[in-house]
């Protein structure tokens, strides 16, 4: 029974409400990222890959950073646990006190450090950002950083109702929060661009986060959230959020200190390195976000309330199903995008890319790719800590990946440190031991490097858990793994072969044929790993097909 006195959901139930939550989030985000495309062809054909892209994808480092560590990643994960602890026994009115003062304060803090930002923006582009950047260059980093600003105050407090809404098992506004993001971003690239250069691609993403923050409010109404502007200092709830959120600031300061490392690297590659790095990046997040991001918003606020009841084994069988389904559906996307990363990458710049630049921003997706299955596990291995109110081990977990990633990403780049003193004196551009000097670049290092340090981050974190949880159904898991790696592999020797026959068949490279060629070849992979895994009678594809269509009890 739950505080309210309602039967507590059967596993299969809390399977069915899953495998549903996660389709909803999919989808709303696979619309999102169709949209984001769109924006991406255009911005591709207005500026390809040079300096005043560069620019833009540098000015948000900063911006993105503030949001991710004081909202977006930070407070919803220290939050929904204690929110949810109120949830599940009934006490609405601690919960919506915590809330009320949450969202004050991050307010405040998000305000007056965008305004130390705003000030200091020129050193900061100068310094830490993108020393590589020519003048012009940096100031136009230094405008978009201010403007960009705008969006993250108003992130601050809309990361806050996302976490409000999923703790209530809602996910449909929150789902749909991103597309109206990149709604607002689309109408910059519109109506703002043709105007304002790529400043219109900043001032798009201002009104974005205003859409993100108002699609919530009707879903708070809803649930009948209650708010006045108060600090709460005195709420010891309060404290308890921010104690936990402090290592996962910690943690997120980290990753996101890594891609200010290799942004500076990459700013010392050459004209259109910073570029090839974002690409590669974004690219290989979108099915990161559809998997793994989709499963990990949905499964936290459940991991959360069975942490809460100290439900081990619900947690257990939680948890290892979501580990299964991101192996049966990111080893394939991550070797189908490998596969057709080439034709992809062409769809999309349809020509502001010359070959080298293709060539460049292929080769950072490909080793960004290597690291989709353990980037997607890690949106779920994380949050099972998380909903455990412990945010100290994915910490450790994630300096020690940090650590790989920093040491690779200057090997793996050809990056060559002159001598002592030089490399003692530039020790400011990045961090007390960084100290560099870039010559002759590889930025798909970059990406490798990455993959790597993430990579090391959930073998640890997997090691911990499997010791604290006894167990993680580790047999179900290899035998997904193994039978999910078969046929991913026959799927691509199928790619393989349709595309041999596709260039000996086909001439010319028009959008249409780019297209047809894409959808060819995907619906005969996907068709071709459907049948493999059929003969490999993988139990997990039928499990999830059979609780999406069983109707709701």
């Amino acid at each position: 029974m739950t505080a309210k006195g309602k039967m507590r959901p059967s596993p299969l139930q809390r399977n069915r409400r899953i495998a549903r939550s996660t389709l909803t989030v999919m989808i709303a985000f696979a619309v999102a990222k169709l949209i984001s495309l769109a924006q991406t062809l255009i911005i591709a054909q207005a500026f390809g890959v040079g300096r005043e892209l560069d620019a833009y994808v540098a000015a948000n480092r900063i911006p993105e950073l503030i949001v991710i560590l004081i909202s977006g990643g930070a407070l919803t994960h220290a939050f929904i646990p204690v929110f949810s602890g109120f949830l599940a026994r009934g006490d609405l009115d601690s919960a919506w006190k915590l809330s009320s003062n949450l969202i004050s304060t991050i307010f405040m803090l998000a305000f007056l450090i965008s305004v130390v930002v705003f000030l200091l923006a020129p050193w900061l582009v100068n310094h830490v950002v993108a020393p590589g950047f020519d003048a012009a260059t940096a100031r136009n980093t230094v405008d978009m950083m201010r403007i960009l600003l705008l969006s993250a105050i108003i992130f601050a407090v809309s990361g806050i109702f996302s976490g409000i809404l999923n703790s209530h098992q809602h996910f449909l506004l929150p789902a749909l929060a991103p597309i109206m993001y990149d709604i607002g971003i689309l109408a910059g690239v519109l109506f703002l661009l043709p105007r304002f250069g790529v400043h219109g691609i900043a001032l798009g993403a201002a009104l974005g986060s205003a859409l993100h923050f108002s699609i919530q409010v009707p879903g708070l109404i809803r649930y009948q959230m209650s708010w006045r502007f108060d600090l709460g200092l005195s709420n010891p709830q309060l404290w308890r959020v921010i104690r936990l959120m402090l290592p996962r600031i910690g943690g997120l300061g980290v990753f996101s200190l890594n891609f200010l490392v290799m942004n500076n690297i990459a700013s010392r590659l050459g004209v259109g390195s910073v570029s090839a790095l974002d690409w590669g990046w974004r690219l290989m997040q979108i099915p990161q976000t559809l998997l793994g991001t989709a499963m990990g918003i949905v499964i936290f606020p459940t991991l959360a309330a069975l942490s809460e009841m100290n439900d081990l084994t619900g947690k257990r069988d939680a948890m290892s199903g979501a580990l299964r389904f991101l192996l049966i559906s990111s080893i394939p996307s991550a070797i189908a995008l490998i596969v057709l990363g080439r034709p992809l990458i062409s769809l999309l710049e349809r020509g502001a890319f010359d070959e080298s630049a293709s060539a460049l921003v292929y080769s950072t997706l490909s080793m960004f790719t290597l690291g989709l299955i353990v980037h997607s596990a890690l949106e779920v291995i994380a949050r099972s800590f998380y909903a455990d109110k412990d945010t100290l081990t994915p910490l450790f977990a994630a300096l020690g990946g940090a650590a790989i990633n920093f040491v690779a990403a200057i090997l793996l780049s050809d990056v060559q440190a002159v001598d002592a003193n030089t490399f003692l004196n530039s020790v400011s551009d990045i961090m007390p031991f960084a100290g560099i000097k870039r010559e002759i670049g590889n930025v798909s290092g970059l990406a490798l490097a990455n993959s790597l340090g993430v990579m090391f981050e959930v073998l640890v974190l997997l090691i911990i858990l499997r010791r604290r949880w006894g167990g993680l159904k580790e047999s179900a898991l290899a035998r997904a793994l193994w039978k999910t790696l078969v046929a991913s592999l026959v799927m691509a020797a199928a790619i393989v072969l349709v595309d041999m026959l596709w260039i000996g068949a086909v001439q010319g490279r028009s959008i249409t044929l780019t297209v047809m060629r894409l959808l060819v070849e995907g619906a005969i992979g996907l068709a071709v790993f459907a049948i493999a895994a059929l003969l490999l009678k993988m139990q997990e594809i039928s499990e999830i097909w059979a609780i999406i269509k069983r109707s709701p009890e």
